[in-house]
């Protein structure tokens, strides 16, 4: 299987988002998408600086994608997506109104946040040119595996949800800014503190949630790593790790470790936890259980 790093979900200054690429450019991964997807306040603060990361990551011999935003709802934001086509690399919809601004016949590849349930959504977007679909993280392994054998028949390579904070649900509200007393539009860049998004905790004091401005995501990191054998013989293409502010660069190399038989599960996990003490692991959805539990407690 290969290894795709999906977009940063998070705000990070300049030079950290920029140090992320040039560290993924000698990382064991073969797909990297770039861009903003939660946020389009966020992206001039980086927007500069994607032509070089494009240029970096292809001389390494990466594939290199371009994400679309996960909710349109401004001119400027449709002026945007509009423009994602002439940067000259394929794009990621992640939002299917992206759909308007690619030429027909255009390849392009789906994201995680579109609701491809079925095979007939597949095979609508395979027939309108999706090559690669990264199947939303709620899907069961079952699930998984019907749309992998229907991908294949359609030429349509097919990722799964490898690791990281699961996206939940974007919203036209900023939660970061309403902590803070502020409004959306003058935020103040509230998110950036928080650069692998802030904790919600429960009235008892137990992890529920992260927010990460208009975003909701999974308190703990899912990770497939015992799924990885399962997902391999049902003939998915590809794992999708999602950047985050530590360690990254190593979680990629550990997962290729894994994938190439020279580590296991519970080392792999092991090492990612060793990372950061706070790092909570689960397995999602694909075991059909509740999407927190995990299999290395057992």
């Amino acid at each position: 299987m290969q290894l795709t790093v999906g977009p940063n979900q998070f705000f990070w200054d300049t030079e950290r988002w920029a140090a992320l690429y040039d560290e993924l450019a000698t990382a064991p991964v073969d797909r990297v998408v770039l861009g903003e997807l939660v946020c389009s306040k966020r992206l001039p603060f980086f927007q500069d600086r994607i032509p070089q990361a494009i240029s970096t990551l292809a001389e390494a011999g990466k594939t290199v994608v371009l994400t679309s935003l996960a909710l349109v709802t401004l001119k400027r934001e449709r002026k945007l997506t509009a423009a994602l086509p002439e940067m000259g690399v394929e794009v990621e919809v992640n939002d299917l109104t992206t759909l308007a601004y690619l030429p027909e016949g255009t390849p392009f590849s789906v994201g995680p946040l579109v609701n491809v349930y079925n095979e007939s959504t597949l095979a609508w977007l395979a027939g309108r040119g999706a090559t690669r679909i990264c199947l939303p993280p709620e899907l069961p392994l079952a699930s998984v595996r019907i749309l992998a054998a229907a991908g294949a028949d359609l030429g349509v390579a097919i990722e799964v949800w490898g690791h990281g904070r699961v996206p939940l649900a974007i919203s036209g509200r900023c939660y970061h800014a309403r902590m803070h007393g502020r409004t959306k539009d003058n935020c103040q860049f509230a998110c950036e503190d928080d650069p692998d998004g802030l904790d919600v905790r429960t009235m008892d004091d137990q992890p529920f949630l992260a927010m990460n401005g208009v975003q909701t995501l999974s308190d703990s990191y899912v990770s497939c790593v015992h799924q990885t054998q399962a997902l391999a013989d049902a003939g998915v293409a590809a794992l999708r790790l999602s950047p985050q502010s530590t360690g990254f660069a190593k979680i990629c190399g550990l997962y290729r470790q894994l994938l190439v038989g020279t580590g296991d599960a519970t080392s792999v996990a092991a090492a990612i936890c060793g990372m950061d003490e706070n790092t909570r692991l689960s397995d999602g959805f694909l075991t059909g259980a509740r999407g927190v539990d995990w299999s290395g407690t057992a």
